[in-house]
Formats: structure tokens, sequence, C-alpha cells
């Protein structure tokens, strides 16, 4: 495929995106699709600083541009590039670059674990499968199969007929690309990444809940300081860090969607005390929840 070619490509996969998202999104910019695990993001201005714990994904920039931060590390990309989230790690994020003229799409899909797992067997290992999260050019294969599952999205019956083949097509692409090494991790079952991802599914289903380490560690099939150690390197926050970010997620959600009262929220969460609540909230979200409704109340 030639440099032109992928071009065009890329732009005929922003006009696909950009029609159906007009059509679609939601008040917060989110378009949800028929296709499990695929979605879009629009944005028409620079948007909030958003705090998330991110499942493994491929978010591929179409247009605009975005910073994702981790603990340790900051990331910027614009169109033409995908970061690539290959663990449950906590981010902040904020849409840098769109405006009314020129929006910021991003078409998003979480990673398919058991296509991942039966498709890596195919495909030579390749790239570096250390980093959790890393930004790279799209490859033009990717948005090649991106393209043929995005214009299928208006016909239901040949999405239906095709789109598990286009899907699992895409995955494949992926898995040879220079993140290839990264995604495969996360298909094998008695990786570190798949021992602490059983561990983060019992944080995300019992988030409210006092969780202990040791129940954690032993779900890992871990010792507890081993368990300590991985969860840090590869979700890079500490277990403890990163149950109290999914409450303030979750009373977030809850208050902003679900128009909650910030007493409700918190001890919907799991906490006992509001003041503390208040203080946890103000430091990862800059903004005590009472202020921080009010400014999203004005911005919507």
């Amino acid at each position: 495929m030639t440099l032109a070619h992928s071009n065009d490509t890329a732009d005929q996969l922003l006009t696909l995106c950009r029609r159906y998202a007009d059509a679609h999104a939601d008040r917060h910019g989110m378009v949800a699709t028929p296709v499990p695990g695929l979605t879009m993001v629009r944005a028409l201005q620079p948007g909030d600083l958003q705090v998330a714990i991110q499942k493994p994904l491929i978010a591929i920039l179409l247009q605009g541009r975005k910073r994702v931060s981790t603990l340790d590390e900051s990331f910027e990309y614009a169109a033409g590039e995908a970061m690539v989230i290959a663990a449950d790690v906590p981010t902040a994020s904020q849409i840098t670059e769109a405006s009314i003229a020129r929006p910021y799409y991003a078409l998003v899909l979480e990673f398919d674990l058991l296509l991942v797992r039966e498709l890596a067997e195919m495909v030579p290992n390749v790239g570096d499968g250390e980093s959790a999260i890393r930004v790279v050019p799209v490859d033009e294969r990717v948005i090649g199969a991106a393209h043929r599952i995005v214009e299928l999205l208006d016909r239901p019956h040949a999405l239906t007929a095709l789109g598990g083949g286009l899907l699992r097509e895409l995955h494949f692409w992926l898995l040879c690309g220079p993140h290839g090494a990264a995604i495969r991790r996360l298909g094998i079952a008695d990786t570190h990444a798949a021992r602490i991802g059983r561990a983060v599914d019992i944080l995300r289903e019992n988030f409210a809940r006092t969780v202990r380490v040791q129940e954690l560690a032993e779900a890992a099939g871990m010792s507890e300081p081993s368990f300590h150690q991985h969860f840090r390197a590869i979700t890079t926050v500490t277990p403890l860090q990163f149950q109290k970010q999914l409450r303030l997620i979750e009373a977030r959600r809850r208050m902003l969607a679900g128009g909650a009262g910030i007493t409700q929220a918190a001890h919907a969460v799991g906490y006992a005390s509001v003041p503390q609540f208040t203080r946890d909230y103000a430091r990862m979200f800059s903004l005590p929840p009472g202020r921080d409704m009010r400014r999203a109340k004005e911005n919507a």
C-alpha cells in the first residue's frame, strides 16, 4: 500500500467516523456502536482533565490532539497516531486541540482478550512487551481493517454477517504491529499481567468494600511482597490507590449521570467520612465535589 493510498484510507476513516459520531454522540461526546468494545469520542473544544482507570485498549486519534498522563509518564498524541494501553492503568487525560471547525475525533477499541489469546499463537512475537502504555503511528493495515468495520455500522445485516470476522482481522493486525508484544501479554494466562488482572477484577467488582491485600495476593497466586511489586509495576499505583481511584471515579459518575448528592455518592462507594471523601476528591479532580458538579453543569 502506497503512502498516498494509506493517507486516503485514513481520510476516509475520518469521514466515516465523523458522520457516525455527529449523528450518535451523547452530550458528553461519547459514541456507542453496535460492535462490542468499539466506541468513538467527539469533542468540539479542548476539555477538562478526565481521570479514569482504563481497561486495555487502543485509541486511534483521527483529528485533534490529546495528552494522557500516568503517575510516572506523560504522552501527547495527534492524528495518525494511536495510544495503546495494555494493562488496567489509572490515567489523567485531556483533549488539548479541538474546535467547532475541526472537532476532535477518536476511535477506541477495548481488546477482546479471548481473540488476543487465540490469535497470539498465529502471529510472531514482535515489539517490546514491557511498556503498558505507548504511542505509535497507526499501521495502514489497522486503518484499513477499522475502515471496513466502521462503514458497516449503519448496515446491521452486513455487520451481523461480517462484523465478527472484521473484528478478528483488526486484532490480528494489531498483534502484528509494534505494540504486538504488549497486547499479546494480555492473552497469556499465567503472566504477571494476567495474574494482576485477576486482582484488578476483584477490585473493580468490590470497590465499595474493604479488600484485604492478602485476598488480592492469593487471587494472583503471589506472596504479598511480590504482589505489591508487580501490581505497582503494571498499574503504576498501589492496590490502595487503585481502589481509591475506582471509588472516586464511580462517585463522580453517580453525581454527574445519576444526580446523587455528595453524601449519598460518598457512602455508596464505601466512604464512611464525607469530609475525607471531599478531600480525596479534590486531590484527584482538582476541585471539591460541589464546585466540580457546578462547573460540569455550566459546561453542559
